[in-house]
């Protein structure tokens, strides 16, 4: 079986594959005091209670924005599975050609997404990932990455507005019923919930004059469910996307198993 592994700002999400088919996943906060015999256990245990073992895992793949956890990972995976990783990184094969300006700036997940997305989709394509940072990504007609923008994620963006006021309570993402809020929190809820639907319908109708009206787009993240229910402009939910395109990238580099 292959092992999937996102390491996110906020999550590390994990998922096992058997030949195409996601078996099982898991989301579990990422956290840069945890020492690597702490994962270790904390990995044993999702695959006990989902009825596997350590030993089923043949291969790992792992796409990381978050450096300090990423070489946390790599040694509980040395120690408590014997592998070695396949990195996302400079030096691997992921059939997406960056054309940023520096495409070392380029997160290793947004490049995996663009892989997932062209070979589910084709191109062009426009990728919104709803994670800790809100970031809209194009594809190219051929596959290339091309750029995007990031905007603060909704659940940051909520936090901020609780921490940087003096009245403001913190509030869930809860649907309110109404745009014209009558009390504080579903004021606040309106502003963030459907603020957020109005980025996004914005943020997509630019990148279509720029890539062109057959441009597709596709959400992944959390909270991708969320806004989908709430706009027309969204036509595919991928909430694994990441974790498809860390499986094609494997299997380019190292061949299904």
């Amino acid at each position: 079986m292959l092992l999937c592994i996102d390491i996110g700002n906020t999550n590390i999400v994990l998922g096992l594959y058997e030949g195409q088919e996601l078996v099982t996943h898991w989301r579990i906060n990422t956290d840069q005091a945890r020492m690597p015999d702490e994962y270790g256990l904390t990995l044993n245990s999702l695959m006990q209670h989902a009825g596997l073992k350590i030993k089923d895992i043949s291969g790992i793949a792992l796409a990381s924005v978050v450096p300090p956890v990423t070489d946390i990972i790599i040694e509980m995976l040395q120690r408590y599975v014997g592998q070695e990783p396949l990195v996302v990184g400079s030096g691997v094969k992921t059939g997406v050609a960056v054309r940023y300006d520096n495409p070392r700036e380029v997160g290793a997940d947004r490049v995996v997404d663009a892989a997932a997305a062209y070979r589910l989709y084709g191109g062009p394509a426009c990728i919104v990932d709803f994670g800790t940072a809100t970031t809209f990504d194009a594809i190219s007609t051929s596959g290339e990455y091309l750029g995007g923008a990031i905007a603060p994620g909704i659940r940051l963006a909520a936090e901020a507005l609780f921490r940087g006021t003096a009245k403001l309570p913190r509030v869930d993402l809860q649907r309110p019923s109404r745009a014209i809020g009558t009390n504080t929190v579903d004021s606040m809820r309106s502003g963030i919930l459907f603020g957020y639907v109005g980025l996004v319908e914005g943020m997509v109708a630019r990148f279509r004059q720029e890539l062109g009206p057959s441009m597709r787009v596709i959400a992944t993240g959390g909270l991708a469910d969320v806004i989908a229910r709430e706009t027309q402009v969204i036509e595919m939910v991928e909430p694994w996307l990441t974790l498809k395109g860390l499986r094609l990238i494997y299997e380019m580099n190292r061949g299904a198993e």
